[in-house]
């Protein structure tokens, strides 16, 4: 069986500690067994400076992924989300949603969404109400106060949520039952010590 791939976006000052810990998750299967391929998707082949300084060269271009060759899309928070950027990967994730493969998007990823209309008609959440509001969108209604939302193959959270965010992701993929799942939010967000056990185990 070949391995899952999770597609990451990556420019211009993406917020690389919002998507962090999901991305270790994935790519060493060390909780859950299963190790994924994680790709990063440019939208040039250029390199581009995440918001923590490391300098990142694309695996891919965005105009040679396609949904059916992967299993998973995953957007983080940057500065061009909120400059009304980022429109190429909002149309990449509609793709994937259309074909049934999820995608996963934090802070200002949410915002991109909502303005492609992809959050319209999904239960979502976000950094806050007000911040998707003044998108425009028409999905405040859909909004959840949650630390992260999942409906059907879309998974959103806040900034201020990275573990939970990845708690979320790994729920929707199905890699971890609900005790393993619990306890990596207790290892991860509520240092608990008697939580690493559950998880290693």
């Amino acid at each position: 069986m070949s391995m899952r791939t999770a597609y990451v976006a990556v420019y211009e000052t993406f917020a690389d500690w919002e998507i962090g810990h999901l991305l270790v998750e994935l790519r060493t299967g060390r909780f859950t067994g299963v190790p994924w391929t994680v790709a990063t998707v440019g939208e040039s082949a250029e390199p581009v400076v995440t918001m923590g300084g490391m300098r990142i060269v694309p695996d891919v271009v965005i105009g040679d992924v396609q949904p059916d060759g992967g299993d998973l899309l995953v957007l983080a928070g940057s500065g061009q989300w909120d400059a009304g950027g980022g429109e190429e990967f909002a149309k990449l994730a509609a793709r994937f949603l259309e074909d049934g493969v999820p995608v996963a998007a934090i802070c200002g990823a949410t915002a991109g969404l909502a303005r492609a209309g992809l959050l319209d008609e999904r239960a979502h959440t976000s950094a806050a109400k007000e911040y998707l509001q003044a998108t425009g969108y028409q999905g405040a209604d859909r909004y959840v106060d949650a630390r992260a939302v999942i409906d059907g193959d879309l998974v959103t959270a806040g900034p201020d949520s990275p573990v939970q965010f990845a708690r979320a992701v790994l729920e929707r993929l199905e890699l971890a039952d609900e005790p393993k799942l619990d306890a990596y939010e207790g290892v991860f967000h509520r240092a608990e010590p008697a939580a690493y056990a559950t998880l290693v185990g």
